[in-house]
């Protein structure tokens, strides 16, 4: 059975910084490669960012890339989620999934419909 934790989650003020991490387990986790979605309030969930296979390749939103940083350890079946300057408009429960089996990397790293594994989510909330 696969299985997604998501930790790291919490309360921070505009400006601050959180360290996402999503440990995985039940699968080949480097056959996959994972991505961090976010859903607030009232809204679709939303992709964020996707790291590949290996992990030599990430890709981003445009609302959070340079402050966000993806990255995967396989050996620790582990992906995490470095969030610096984090905005108000961040606040949301955020969301590791896995990727289907056999999608394309280029194709597939933002479309929420092609990950089939997901965590429960951890919240981040950001003041002002």
């Amino acid at each position: 059975q696969v299985q997604l934790v998501e930790s790291g989650g919490g309360l921070v003020q505009a400006g601050g910084s959180l360290r996402l991490s999503c440990a995985a387990s039940g699968r080949t986790f480097s056959g996959h490669f994972m991505g961090w979605f976010r859903q607030a309030p009232g809204k679709e969930r939303e992709f964020v960012a996707a790291v590949s296979f290996s992990g030599g390749g990430t890709y981003y939103a445009d609302s959070v890339k340079g402050r966000f940083t993806i990255s995967r350890d396989n050996a620790k079946n582990t992906v995490y989620l470095q969030m610096n300057t984090l905005k108000q408009e961040d606040t949301a429960v955020y969301y590791c999934g896995t990727s289907k089996a056999g999608s394309s990397w280029y194709l597939s790293r933002s479309r929420r419909d092609d990950y089939d594994f997901w965590g429960q989510g951890t919240q981040v909330t950001v003041s002002s």
